[in-house]
């Protein structure tokens, strides 16, 4: 355990030098056009910091007449780790000190437009491990990212346990793979606003967490749903945060079909992961870099507010109350139960909609990324298993639970 934790720590220094956050962060965004520096420095850092290491692998024992028996955390093996490009360090970065920890070496599969980003990554670990005297290849890449690559990653008989940040199509493969998989998969957070919340900071709150390395994190907020009877206070706080309210009905079905998919089913992944502003500029709009999120008022249906956009545009939809807001965020979430978020004072209220909704996180009175540790307490992730059931996934995660029994003896009562 001990070399683990060197070598974890030694994962840690690495990435929390500045020049290394600094290239890793600018590569990100210049290799996949998605993103911010700013955030993706912020993401980065967190997941250096705030990943668990080998203290999270807690042993348990129980004793009695019969004995005494230990519970304890052991390794998988080999893990197969796909990655994402929306995060593509974070997770590389997240993973692999959570699979070490565990006992477990990793080979990752990354996103074919994060290849060079990702690669660097995995090489800065591997230098690292060399200097403190690690195994060969305890963290490996796939060289050349491939549907077809990452297929024979999932087939391969040596890989005893899968873990898939992504999409739906990724996380149902790898959870039809016959394997031990953890599926973290998309969501749809919607942001819950009541008469009895604090309107100023929900309206900040909410922007920041929106326009969050421009709405990539699957943890952000993608849509609003506000009691009428403050709704326009809150569009009127959210404009004075960094809002830019899209009014003219000719516009906002350009933006919809400059941002949709030709289907109208999902986001046209051109704008995934683009600034407001460059977003606006496409209509013809001017704005300042005070711009952080494009709103939109809307109805429920508004595939805006159904469709996962991963961008900074956020649609706002009205409704009579707050039992009507907390029903239709449940509908809207899809039981992905990933993430939601509150604003409220109504400890009643607050509590329906949590037990309702049964998200992985549900953040209150709070920016969405307090949920992966930033601004909030708790560990970080960037592997937030919903469908699979392990939520905020750590170093136990990827171990196996394992029971050694004494009999009749050590039990010193």
């Amino acid at each position: 355990m001990q070399d683990r934790a060197s070598f974890i720590n030694g994962i840690r220094d690495v990435f929390l030098q500045e020049d290394v956050l600094c290239a890793l962060s600018r590569m990100a965004v210049e290799e996949t056009g998605m993103g911010n520096y700013e955030d993706k420095l912020i993401k980065n850092r967190v997941a250096a910091l705030k990943t668990p290491g080998i203290e999270d692998l807690t042993t348990s024992a129980v004793s009695g007449d019969g004995g005494l028996t230990l519970i304890e955390y052991s390794a998988f093996g080999v893990i197969g780790s796909i990655t994402p490009t929306t995060n593509p360090t974070e997770t590389i970065i997240n993973n692999s000190i959570g699979m070490l920890a565990a006992g477990n070496t990793v080979v990752f599969s990354p996103h074919p437009r994060s290849r060079k980003v990702s690669l660097y990554a995995v090489e800065l670990i591997n230098n690292k491990l060399a200097q403190l005297g690690a195994p060969a290849n305890m963290v490996v890449t796939v060289t050349k990212p491939s549907i077809d690559n990452t297929n024979v990653l999932i087939n391969d008989p040596r890989i005893n346990m899968l873990v898939a940040t992504g999409g739906p199509a990724i996380v149902k493969t790898v959870m039809s793979s016959g394997k031990k998989a953890i599926g973290a998969g998309a969501g749809n957070p919607p942001a819950v606003v009541d008469e009895t919340a604090d309107i100023e900071k929900a309206a900040r709150d909410i922007i920041k967490g929106c326009s969050f390395d421009n709405n990539l994190p699957c943890v952000a907020e993608k849509e609003v749903i506000v009691v009428n009877q403050v709704a326009d206070y809150l569009i009127h706080c959210m404009k004075k945060s960094g809002a830019y309210l899209l009014c003219d009905k000719k516009l906002s079905q350009q933006l919809q079909s400059l941002v949709l998919n030709e289907k109208g089913t999902g986001p046209n992944t051109a704008f995934v992961g683009k600034d407001a502003r460059y977003i606006l500029q496409q209509l013809g709009i001017q704005v300042g870099d005070d711009i952080k999120v494009i709103l939109i008022e809307a109805e429920k249906t508004h595939p805006f507010v159904v469709h996962e956009l991963m961008m900074p545009v956020l649609p706002v939809v009205r409704v009579d109350n707050v039992d009507e807001a907390i029903e239709l965020a449940v509908k809207v979430e899809h039981g992905n139960r990933h993430t939601a978020v509150m604003h409220s004072t109504n400890v009643e209220k607050l509590t329906k909609m949590a037990r309702l909704i049964q998200t992985t996180i549900f953040v209150k009175n709070g920016p969405s990324y307090a949920g992966l540790g930033v601004g909030g307490e708790g560990h970080a992730t960037f592997t937030i298993a919903g469908p699979t059931g392990e939520g905020l996934t750590s170093a136990r995660s990827f171990a196996r639970r394992r029971r050694c029994v004494m009999v009749e003896a050590l039990n010193i009562r």
